[in-house]
């Protein structure tokens, strides 16, 4: 499977549950949320636009966009949080199986493995943030994630990804 199957594949409505340990506290969360997970095309002018915010050329090959809304409650000690945002896939031509995920606000590389799993890779001065995401099945996706601060604090994450109401295509 490459990026863009990988995020075909995700489209569509789901349940989502997320466990959240900080490994310098000990201390854990739970939160639960609806994604929405929408495919928009290397046209939408939603994604010409992040693409120019990067320089990138939007009209190069394999560019895709991706919609990704949310509503939910991260944890039982916070509000609701509702919001959405838009990623641009930007595969390197060379290599397909690697590249770029762009966002309104920095970006991240993505590796594509051989065994289906994607990891994003996310850089920047004041934090490291690997994520993993893959699919058990069509409808069950389950994503990992570690992120460390510049500050020390370190969080290790896991989520469960439930498709609501549709029968992906295997």
């Amino acid at each position: 499977m490459d990026v863009i199957e990988f995020f075909a594949l995700s489209a569509g409505k789901w349940f989502s549950q997320r466990t959240v340990h900080n490994l310098n506290s000990g201390e854990l969360q739970a939160g639960k949320s609806e994604l929405k997970i929408e495919i928009l095309t290397a046209s939408d002018a939603a994604v010409v636009k992040l693409c120019q915010q990067h320089s990138i050329n939007p009209a190069a090959t394999g560019i895709e966009g991706v919609r990704i809304s949310w509503d939910g409650v991260p944890d039982r000690t916070q509000a609701k949080q509702v919001g959405s945002t838009i990623l641009a896939i930007v595969p390197n031509p060379d290599n397909p199986s690697e590249g770029l995920v762009l966002q309104h606000k920095g970006n991240s590389r993505y590796v594509m493995g051989g065994d289906d799993v994607l990891t994003l890779i996310t850089e920047s001065d004041t934090l490291h943030a690997e994520e993993r995401l893959w699919y058990l099945m069509p409808n069950l996706r389950l994503r990992t994630s570690v992120v460390k601060q510049a500050n020390g604090t370190e969080q290790a994450s896991f989520c469960s990804e439930i498709r609501m109401g549709v029968t992906a295509k295997s």
